[in-house]
């Protein structure tokens, strides 16, 4: 091979590395923003309401990169990341038959140590309307707080695509500014599908 055949084959080896060398590592789940569309299905389970609704909730989520965090010895991490909600439910069963609102919570995960599943967890509320009816055991007025508890496991499918199932409880009422005031306590399950960026 002539001299300035190798000498260029070696530049191009040469380059090709140090071009890889500097590609930064892809981030972690957890160290993206992320967009989260979840749906389900939940049940009256309270007793302030005769009323047996069944509500099903769509939810478009936003996550913020991690906020903070804690790596564990055994190499996985426990991250806390901002986490805001638009809700659209159709009210299924019940004298409604909407509710849009907004939601905040912090969104507490585990990732297992490989980075491709997690065990997650939140507590939150927030506000929003409905179109009220004048009938004895539902919601008094349009103008309804929300507040939720969830949790459930999220699995990575791709670089950029994860689901998740999970259970949600929520409450729905209008925090006493009307009588009587029995809110709705529904509880069930949600399945999503996120984009990470």
């Amino acid at each position: 091979m002539p001299p300035l055949a190798k000498f260029a084959l070696l530049g191009s080896l040469l380059g090709t590395g140090l071009l890889a060398a500097a590609e930064p590592a892809p981030l972690q789940a957890w160290e993206n923003s992320s967009i989260t569309l979840e749906s389900g299905l939940l049940w009256e389970v309270g007793s302030g309401t005769p009323i047996p609704y069944r509500l099903v909730p769509t939810m478009l989520s936003w996550r913020s990169a991690k906020a903070f965090g804690w790596d564990l010895s055994d190499g996985s991490v426990i991250v806390v990341r901002h986490r805001l909600t638009l809700i659209g439910t159709w009210v299924e069963h019940g004298p409604e038959s909407h509710y849009f609102g907004v939601s905040g919570s912090p969104s507490v995960e585990w990732w297992n140590h490989s980075g491709t599943w997690s065990l997650y967890g939140g507590s939150g509320g927030g506000f929003g309307f409905t179109d009220s009816q004048a009938v004895k055991g539902a919601l008094g007025q349009d103008f309804t707080f929300n507040w939720f508890i969830r949790g459930g496991i999220e699995h990575i499918m791709s670089g950029h695509t994860q689901l998740n199932a999970g259970i949600m409880y929520q409450h729905l009422s209008n925090g006493g500014q009307t009588k009587p005031n029995p809110g709705i306590d529904a509880l069930g399950f949600t399945l999503g599908y996120t984009l990470k960026f």
